[in-house]
Formats: structure tokens, C-alpha cells, sequence
């Protein structure tokens, strides 16, 4: 089983940038991982995937904004945020895309407010 553990986040005012990393406890370079977000009393979203290949998908409403990123070697995959937005605010969680139930972490709050 592999831990995720995902750090970087904050607050911010709308038009800054954040980067999020999500450091994992064993290899993921075989697998197609995602970034994902909750706001409390809404289900969880997806927000960007990045293939084993290195390929990338993002949520239409950060396209442009938002990139995601791995580092094999050091089993970390990361979600560089900018332009951000208050509506970006939430709970942001890696995991494997398909998501797996047993890798949810405990999340990396952001907040953008001014």
C-alpha cells in the first residue's frame, strides 16, 4: 500500500500562484496519477491527470492555469496553480487516477481570498 502525503498549500490572494506536492511512500511511476479537489458539502473533482507517459488532462475549468508534473525518481507529483481563483478554493487530494480508495491522504488546504 502506498501512502500519499500532499503539502504546499495555503492562502492566497486571487491572481497568485501555489504549488502543491504530493510525496508518495513507494514508487508510482507505473501509474497515472491525479490532482483532486473538495469543497466541503460537494462531491470531490477531479482537477488534473498526468499518465505514466507523462500525457496530461486537466478539468476544463483549469485549463491554462493549472499544471500538473511528476518526478519519478523521487516518487512526487506535483500541481503547479496559478492565475488562482476564489472559486479554486478547497481540500486538495492525490491519488491514483482511477482513484484508489486505501491512497487518499489527508489533503493540502487552499484557500484564495483576498
Amino acid at each position: 500500500q502506498v501512502q500519499l502525503v500532499e503539502s504546499g498549500g495555503g492562502l492566497v490572494q486571487p491572481g497568485g500562484s501555489l504549488r502543491l506536492s504530493c510525496a508518495a511512500s513507494g514508487s508510482i511511476s507505473i501509474n497515472a496519477m491525479g490532482w483532486y479537489r473538495q469543497v466541503p458539502g460537494k462531491q470531490r473533482e477531479l482537477v488534473a491527470i498526468i499518465a505514466a507517459d507523462g500525457s496530461t488532462n486537466y478539468a476544463d475549468s483549469v485549463k491554462g492555469r493549472f499544471t500538473i508534473s511528476r518526478d519519478n525518481a523521487k516518487n512526487t507529483v506535483y500541481l503547479q496553480m496559478n492565475s488562482l481563483k476564489p472559486e479554486d478554493t478547497a481540500d486538495y487530494y492525490c491519488n491514483k487516477y482511477p482513484p484508489k480508495y486505501d491512497w487518499w491522504g489527508q489533503g493540502t488546504q487552499v484557500t484564495v481570498s483576498s
